[in-house]
């Protein structure tokens, strides 16, 4: 799973577009599994969590062109951003909604 958290500072009509190319590249590669996007209550961060089957499907994504494109303009659309690598280890909920990380205790519900 890779948390990318970021202050904006000026998203314009270009971000937008590598933005969208960006995701089209990361749903391409093989072992993406789902990305999710949080804003936080006070409006000063904002976080897109994207999920993955293992480091090396990871790997490969941040090594794609448009990524790295994207990395080498950031100062340009960012105030500042802060990147979190991390593996889930255990994943449940109640099952009253899908998520892409698998639920590990199915059919418990309130």
């Amino acid at each position: 799973m890779a948390s990318f958290i970021f202050t904006e500072k000026h998203l314009d009509d270009e971000f937008f577009k590598l933005d969208a190319m960006i995701e089209e590249a990361a749903i391409a590669t093989p072992g993406f599994l789902g990305k999710e996007s949080w804003i936080a209550a006070d409006q000063s961060k904002r976080n897109s969590v994207y999920y993955w089957t293992d480091k090396d499907a990871l790997d490969q994504f941040a090594r794609h062109p448009l990524h790295l494109k994207a990395k080498r303009q950031y100062e340009k659309w960012y105030g500042g951003f802060h990147v979190v690598i991390s593996q889930v280890t255990k994943s449940y909920g109640d099952s009253q909604f899908d998520h892409v990380t698998p639920n590990s205790r199915p059919g418990r519900h309130r």
